[in-house]
């Protein structure tokens, strides 16, 4: 098997991950609304699955409990989702959009697509294809180590 030292994956994501992150808060600011890339991957979660719990979205998120705590609080805190204790089980909590998070969403949507798109220019279907092939294996790769 052949040695891919000179292969820098974590440097090239890395990048790519920070010009995207950089370009969603810029639209962010842009639209006057206070969240960042990570509150919206939550926001979006929840609008498009409904109600969930805080287990359920760092699952889907991939992040862990402490930072997926730290973004649910902040969006409570500005009015975007709220938090309630289920009736069988109160250590269990579930997520939901407010009407202001759902007005956040409604602001945010056009603008969210439209950077989704950008990053497709140039890229056909098969691109996406084969780049969700390959990101899903290095994802594997690397959850193997884990």
């Amino acid at each position: 098997m052949a040695m891919h030292g000179d292969k820098k994956i974590g440097f090239l994501l890395e990048r790519t991950t920070r010009i995207a992150k950089l370009s969603f808060t810029k639209a962010f600011k842009k639209l006057n609304v206070d969240i960042t890339p990570e509150q919206w991957i939550v926001l979006d979660k929840l609008d498009l699955k409904g109600e969930m719990s805080q287990k359920e979205i760092g699952n889907e998120s991939f992040k862990n409990a402490p930072t997926i705590s730290r973004i649910i609080d902040n969006l409570v805190r500005k009015g975007y989702v709220s938090r309630t204790s289920e009736e069988s089980d109160r250590r269990k909590t579930a997520i939901s959009l407010t009407q202001e998070g759902e007005k956040v969403i409604q602001l945010c949507r056009q603008e969210v697509d439209a950077l989704r798109d950008l990053s497709w220019n140039n890229l056909s279907d098969q691109d996406y294809e084969d780049f969700n092939r390959i990101i899903d294996q290095i994802f594997l790769n690397f959850e193997g180590y884990n």
